[in-house]
């Protein structure tokens, strides 16, 4: 590998590492890290999307760079928009900055885009290389592709358990498997996350609130599937609808007087179209997210929903903390429920996973290879 091909891959890691900064708070947005460099290697400006509405990150890098930017190489982790939206086009003050090269990590999926901002800077005469890291680049937008191509969020799925792959005892004891370390990125992962989502049992075993705390950077939308509107008016969901919202998935299924008490109680409910179960369809499900343009949604359990979730192929990224107890017992619960696979071959497996120590807990997390 060239110095030259080892420099830029250098830089755009940093542009990513920048990137990460906007997670969370740049959402339907992706979250995207520019850099501006002078011919000596020199950085002249940094800067990421901040916030959604705000300036991109080009705008930023490039105001830090000043007029030094004129002859410079831009680094960007997204292809420059081409498009008026919230803000004007990163293209155009590209061009005007008189930037000389751009480096492109990975293509911009929206139609809206698509190449467009790639063939305006070609234009106007910059030397255009795109595909630098690009794998690691589309790891981190992934949420937004989804969004974009599929119109649905990039769905998580969280489970903490035991080494034997317990969830809870078999009679349903699970407070704590984890410890206070793993608890603590729980909560974080929820303070930037669209929607938190858990089934109807779950709710009424564990009356959770499902909130971040401390607070992240969005408020989320909690989630229950209930197909018979089951939630409690008295439940911790519904008694703090003025911290943050909740929303109620049901089917045709549900007492009409139930889904008034909830509606009365603040709980938005919608009754979904149902599966061949007469439960709330997930497709269906991800579809009315997608509308609602929810970007990422934690899907927290229990074994059912989570199983589900797997068996409609929906789960996207896993986050799965494991606790160094042991629980034994074959009627004990297990994360995922459901059908599951019948072949070895047929498993996903997750993609470059992460493993970290928490203490004595493993927290190994990464995003879904699915076949």
């Amino acid at each position: 590998m060239s110095d030259a091909k080892i420099f830029d891959e250098l830089m755009m890691r940093r542009a990513i590492e920048l990137a990460r900064r906007g997670q969370g708070l740049v959402e339907p947005n992706p979250a995207v890290g520019a850099i501006v460099v002078d011919s000596s290697e020199t950085i002249l400006g940094e800067g990421w999307h901040q916030k959604y509405g705000g300036p991109h990150a080009e705008v930023h890098a490039l105001d830090e760079a000043g007029t030094a930017a004129r002859g410079a190489t831009l680094y960007v982790t997204l292809e420059p928009c081409c498009h008026f939206g919230k803000t004007p086009p990163c293209s155009r003050a590209v061009i005007a900055a008189g930037i000389r090269r751009v480096v492109i990590a990975v293509r911009d999926p929206n139609p809206r885009v698509d190449g467009g901002g790639i063939e305006e800077l070609r234009s106007a005469g910059l030397v255009v290389e795109v595909g630098i890291l690009e794998q690691e680049a589309k790891r981190l937008v992934a949420p937004f592709i989804n969004l974009i191509t599929l119109h649905r969020p990039w769905f998580h799925a969280k489970w903490a358990m035991t080494l034997d792959g317990k969830i809870a005892t078999r009679t349903g004891h699970s407070k704590w498997i984890t410890n206070e370390a793993s608890r603590a990125i729980v909560h974080q992962l929820r303070g930037r996350m669209d929607g938190i989502l858990v089934g109807i049992g779950t709710a009424l075993a564990d009356n959770p609130a499902l909130t971040a705390r401390p607070k992240g950077s969005r408020i989320a939308t909690r989630i229950v599937i209930d197909s018979y509107a089951r939630l409690p008016v008295e439940s911790q969901l519904a008694q703090t609808v003025s911290e943050a919202p909740v929303l109620v998935l049901t089917s045709a299924n549900a007492p009409s007087d139930r889904c008034s008490r909830l509606r009365e109680a603040g709980v938005e409910v919608l009754m979904i179209e149902s599966d061949s179960n007469g439960k709330p369809d997930l497709n269906a499900v991800s579809r009315e997210f997608g509308r609602r343009r929810f970007t990422n949604v934690l899907v927290e359990g229990g074994g059912q929903m989570l199983g589900a979730f797997f068996d409609n192929r929906l789960i996207d990224e896993v986050h799965t903390f494991i606790a160094s107890k042991v629980i034994g017992g074959s009627d004990a619960h297990s994360p995922l429920a459901g059908r599951g696979l019948d072949s070895m071959t047929d498993c996903p497996s997750i993609d470059q996973p992460v493993v970290e120590m928490l203490g004595s807990d493993i927290y190994l997390h990464g995003q879904m290879i699915k076949h």
